[in-house]
């Protein structure tokens, strides 16, 4: 490694790899760019560490970027090297990492600069789909370069220190940064939904760690599996009672109680992340209705499925297909938020959710562990838009709405001349029930595969993952579909 090199950079790099095996590439790279004196600038490395080393004993590629060189900013050589990394990440297939440090683009090689960030998304364009790239923000990443991590798969972001704009706060019209912060990763992670977790400096280098132990190293060759050293038929008693807080059912039923979540302060009606079942990686997308706090108590609640919900469900399925990693998906949704703000959204970012399920050819199952109605069920990976198995709980509602609105729309007229309204309202909410709505109707109409008991679901979905190990499925031949 570079002795010149900045020593946070190098360090990150240290603490993102396996001891001793990071091996630096590029560290004599320099700025051809005589312009405006820059030769008499130190510039070590050009001001990024590029090389590969291992985390977890696997193959993975990295670059870091030198703050204390013209600022980490972005010029010719320094994207050169960069895209030289992503060039073999894809010829070897294995992940790419990007520590992230920089002032931007570099005025002093203008046009030359344009043409390396050009030159740099155009490399994350063609490994898109192909290698995993997972980035993290320790420093500045404005302007062009807040681009890089938006064309990454995964985004981590240091709390305090690090910002994320392609406008500053301060320049955007009726803003500032006192006002609203929206460079900060409380505003990327909980408003814009674009980074994936945050956390201190070490924080955010273990989230990285953890997360690459979960995926593939390419869309062909996976290492990710581990071996399982939980009962595949154990019981998870209790769970009947977390299918509002569906990320405490997710973590009963991992191996390990293991759940590495994604976008967990970002629309949290849905959940999404990755767990292991009988060792191998599982992605994970269900509805939640609220959030248990660790005294028990509902600390949130949520009302219907919202649209950025959808996208970031959607984004995590078609990651899983282009990786090959099954989605398991645990429903419970009466519809969408109703909202004005949500209403300008919702029937495109459901159309993307529907589009991500139904385009995957990877393994899908669906639990129905509380009510599923209306489109939003049929948005949640439902047998109708491709599920392979559908499983519900005995106390599953499935149909187009709750029984006792369906009730009181169809007999409105009886409903009034009845000398017992509610009584009456009850009786025919029952006998719908039975006849529409419940599990078992849906169960004999072929839209369930099986009732399962609720305790039993973790040995229910290895089961069937077991069975869909081997599956294939094709799509109509075409260059891609338009739902983006």
């Amino acid at each position: 490694m570079s002795t010149t090199a900045n020593v946070s950079a190098s360090k990150r790099i240290e603490a993102l790899l396996d001891g001793n095996s990071f091996v630096e590439i590029g560290n004599l790279v320099a700025a051809r760019n005589t312009d405006f004196n820059t030769q008499e600038k130190a510039a070590p490395t050009d001001g990024v560490i590029t090389g590969y080393g291992l985390v977890d004993g696997r193959l993975v590629y990295v670059y870091s970027q030198d703050a204390s060189v013209m600022n980490g900013s972005i010029g010719e050589m320094h994207a050169k090297k960069i895209v030289n990394i992503y060039k073999l990440a894809m010829k070897v297939g294995a992940p790419v990492v990007g520590l992230i440090d920089c002032a931007g683009l570099r005025l002093q090689e203008a046009t030359d600069a344009l043409n390396a960030f050009g030159r740099l998304y155009l490399a994350q364009t063609m490994a898109s789909g192909l290698i995993p790239q997972v980035t993290g923000i320790f420093g500045t990443c404005g302007g062009g370069m807040a681009v890089v991590p938006t064309l990454t798969d995964f985004t981590f972001m240091e709390e305090k220190n690090a910002k994320l704009f392609v406008n500053s706060p301060n320049a955007i019209d009726g803003n500032y940064e006192a006002k609203c912060n929206t460079a900060a990763a409380k505003f990327q992670s909980e408003e814009a939904g674009i980074v994936d977790g945050t956390g201190s400096e070490d924080e955010v280098i273990a989230k990285i760690r953890d997360l690459l132990t979960y995926l593939p190293n390419n869309n062909e060759d996976d290492d990710s599996y581990q071996e399982c050293t939980d009962d595949l038929n154990r019981v998870c008693e209790g769970i009947e009672g977390a299918n509002g807080d569906t990320s405490i059912l997710i973590s009963n039923i991992a191996d390990n109680a293991a759940f590495f979540e994604i976008k967990p302060d970002y629309a949290k009606d849905v959940v999404c992340g990755f767990i292991r079942m009988n060792g191998q990686t599982v992605g994970v997308v269900a509805n939640r209705t609220e959030i248990i706090g660790e005294d028990g108590k509902a600390t949130e609640k949520f009302e219907g499925m919202s649209a950025q919900g959808c996208e970031k469900a959607a984004s995590l399925v078609d990651f899983c297909d282009s990786f090959n990693i099954p989605v398991v998906t645990f429903t419970n949704v009466k519809g969408y938020k109703a909202t004005m703000c949500q209403e300008k959204m919702l029937a495109k970012a459901t159309a993307k959710l529907i589009y991500a399920f139904t385009n995957a050819t990877v393994s899908k199952i669906n639990v129905i562990v509380g009510e599923a109605y209306g489109s939003a069920y049929v948005a949640m990976n439902s047998k109708s838009i491709g599920a392979d198995i559908v499983y519900a709980w005995p106390q599953a509602k499935i149909g187009m709405m709750d029984a006792n609105q369906a009730v009181r729309i169809m007999y409105a007229d009886e409903i009034k001349k009845a000398e017992n309204a509610n009584a009456f309202i009850a009786e025919k909410a029952s006998e719908y029930e039975d006849l529409q709505s419940s599990a078992v109707a849906a169960a004999k109409r072929g839209y369930v595969d099986s009732i399962i008991e609720a305790q039993d679901t973790r040995k229910y979905v290895i089961g069937a993952l077991e069975m869909l190990f081997t599956k294939r499925e094709d799509r109509p031949a075409k260059k891609h579909g338009c739902v983006l």
